[in-house]
């Protein structure tokens, strides 16, 4: 059992956080404060390395193992996580699947894979969570990550869109059931980082063509995650944190942008 000067530490269950942005919010809710149960499904030398960085910056850390696409497997996620570390009080739905189809190549098959992971599993988590807290006569919150192009639609990534544009609705409707015990807020980043196929000179090209002539970065969305956490009085809304990616209408994905393509598959 934890110490009682590390049980009064918050924890939170990171989704996908072995690498990119799950990472970086990881090593920045540690440094303010927050135990962490890192989340992986096929990154285990990735997790691992980062629980030991988290607890050599005085975090308690550890690793929890699911197949989000599975689930009957995420509701242990949560259980996996409160053995190990004593109690949750917040997750972040950050693991994501992210593959390209469009309205003439979408499937069932791709539909179903993408809903599985990005948004079953994060209500299966929050409906976890709330279960946990109200044994605990505690409250928590939801971080679901959603993303820019719900507010700035495009044809490209269709499964990928159906299945965050889900996750927001859901984010609506569970901050208003799970309330008071559980705050649920969307945060929707912009390009952050070069994502599927897209080369570091494509990335180049378009991440800082937004109003503020600047990309939003990882830490920037780990600073809003972090904010949303501390934000008691916000539940049932999406922060944008994309450098007004959204205000700025192409048409098509950045990939496409970065290429000067008007079609086909990456």
């Amino acid at each position: 059992m934890p110490s009682v000067s590390t049980a009064s530490r918050r924890v939170a269950l990171i989704t996908g956080a072995a690498h990119r942005l799950g990472r970086e919010i990881a090593l920045d809710l540690a440094a303010h404060g927050w135990d962490v149960a890192v989340h992986y499904h096929r990154s285990a030398p990735g997790a691992a390395a980062l629980c030991a960085q988290l607890r050599s910056a005085g975090a308690r850390a550890h690793p929890v193992a699911a197949d989000l696409g599975d689930a009957a497997a995420v509701p242990g996620l949560l259980a996996q996580a409160v053995a190990a570390l004593g109690r949750v009080d917040a997750i972040v739905n950050n693991a994501s699947l992210f593959e390209f189809d469009d309205a003439l190549q979408f499937t069932a098959d791709a539909a179903v894979r993408h809903y599985r992971v990005n948004a079953i599993a994060p209500v299966l988590l929050a409906q976890s969570l709330h279960a946990h807290l109200q044994a605990r006569e505690a409250q928590g919150c939801v971080v679901n990550l959603l993303d820019q192009k719900l507010r700035n639609p495009d044809p490209d990534y269709l499964s990928y869109t159906l299945s965050k544009a889900a996750l927001d609705a859901a984010t609506t409707a569970l901050a208003q059931a799970l309330g008071p015990t559980l705050r649920v807020v969307g945060v929707a980043p912009g390009l952050m980082l070069p994502s599927g196929p897209m080369t570091p000179e494509e990335f180049g090209r378009v991440h800082g063509d937004t109003p503020l002539q600047r990309g939003c970065t990882p830490a920037d969305v780990a600073g809003a995650v972090r904010y949303v956490l501390d934000a008691g009085a916000v539940t049932g809304t999406t922060l944008l944190v994309d450098a007004g990616q959204h205000l700025v209408g192409r048409g098509r994905d950045l990939l496409f942008v970065a290429r000067g393509s008007g079609a086909g598959a990456p």
